[in-house]
């Protein structure tokens, strides 16, 4: 770059995009490098351009009136109004092969016993299974509850940290509780990457971070060289402990302690006419092949239907990964009329979680270097955001202003 920009953030998802917004728009000009071809990270929207630009989401799948961080970014770019209700559908078990109700796997005479644990339960220092295997009761968590979050974050829950799970967040009323965007989610993200002072780089994967002064260097893949006063990390947890390596060897140790999983989502479209399956949200797998599946039957098109199919990455290659696809939806796999394969990294967090952010938080007091992801608050999409507005506050003094604030 011929001008040097006041902040560099290293990855283009939605946190460090959010973190790219707080800086513009307090007038700091900031410079984002992204490996990959396309910005957005998990919030991926796949468009099939031989079906006529039909999509389906391959990460993230919705966004929720609860996101407030995530909202007034949007108010921010004028994309808010562009918020498209989605049609309510319901969720079905895959277990023993078939597709079951999910009331089905209930016991209620054991929740109505257990859900006093819960209302009067602790969740921190908790896993997923201690805590809501007590509140829910162990058949009920073992039936249906721990799938169901199995399903939501696409990776074993047991040893999950229950409050990185779910956390109560205020709604705003005058937004649809439950949400995408026209032509999907990545929307959001191409809008971020687009707005006035920001500059975004694909096909640019950082190598290695050095300290200049104050201020840092960044050197990519392909050797070009970029310097900042200030820095972001917004990659997953091992790409971070490498970079991490000479410039913050501290914070590399703690970060480098988070284990990630990998997922490879299996994206299919078919003909209305060829499925078997009646409209439906997604699959709550219990003990089938793949993790969890969502479906567009959200956003009805008039003669397609698409999905999303999530499972344990490389335990089966993509023909297999589509004949349990097809079992689910009792559907043929040579009348598909597209698919696709994404590998999503989510990170893997365990009870103990936050003991390991506050230390790394620790770490950074006092330093320009910042860092977020999905792996500091939970896996959500407003977790993402909070956790960059919170890095530019310790960094930058007071709260991240906005552009009506700045005016």
């Amino acid at each position: 770059m011929s001008d040097r920009p006041s902040h560099i953030v290293i990855g283009a998802g939605i946190s460090g995009l959010s973190a790219a917004h707080y800086a513009a728009r307090n007038g700091r000009s900031t410079l984002v490098l992204e490996a990959d071809a396309r910005p957005g990270g998990c919030m991926h929207t796949h468009a099939f351009p031989e079906l006529g630009g039909y999509w389906v989401e391959a990460g993230s799948h919705s966004c929720f009136n609860s996101y407030g961080n995530l909202l007034g970014i949007m108010d921010e770019l004028g994309i808010l109004s562009r918020a498209t209700a989605k049609a309510k559908q319901s969720y079905k078990l895959w277990q023993g092969g078939a597709r079951k109700s999910i009331v089905s796997a209930l016991h209620p005479f054991e929740l109505v016993r257990s859900l006093p644990k819960l209302f009067g339960g602790d969740k921190a220092g908790a896993s997923v299974r201690e805590y809501y295997g007590r509140g829910l009761g162990r058949k009920n968590y073992r039936d249906l509850f721990g799938p169901a979050f199995r399903s939501v974050i696409c990776q074993p829950a047991d040893d999950f940290p229950a409050e990185a799970l779910f956390r109560k967040k205020p709604r705003r009323k005058d937004v649809l509780r439950s949400f995408t965007m026209p032509e999907g989610l990545s929307e959001i993200p191409q809008a971020m990457a687009a707005a006035p002072g920001i500059t975004l780089l694909t096909g640019a994967a950082a190598t290695a971070i050095a300290r200049e002064g104050e201020g840092f260097s960044v050197t990519c893949a392909d050797g070009s060289r970029h310097g900042a006063d200030w820095l972001t990390l917004a990659v997953p947890p091992d790409v971070a402990a490498a970079l991490l390596a000479d410039a913050a060897p501290d914070a590399a140790a703690i970060v480098g302690a988070i284990a990630m999983a990998e997922i490879d989502t299996q994206l299919l479209v078919f003909d209305k006419s060829d499925l078997g399956v009646d409209a439906l949200a997604g699959f709550i797998s219990v003990d089938g092949d793949f993790l969890s599946a969502v479906s567009r039957d959200f956003l009805d098109h008039p003669e397609l239907r698409g999905f999303a199919f999530h499972f344990p990455g490389d335990r089966l290659d993509e023909q297999a990964r589509i004949a349990a696809a097809c079992r689910a939806l009792d559907a043929q796999p040579e009348r598909l009329r597209a698919a696709a394969s994404v590998r999503n990294r989510l990170p893997a967090l365990r009870k103990g979680h936050a003991e390991q952010v506050a230390a790394l938080d620790r770490a950074l007091a006092g330093d320009r270097l910042g860092i977020t992801g999905n792996w500091f608050l939970g896996v959500s999409i407003e977790d993402c955001v909070t956790r960059s507005r919170s890095e530019h506050e310790r960094r930058y003094g007071g709260p991240a202003q906005t552009a009506a604030a700045a005016a």
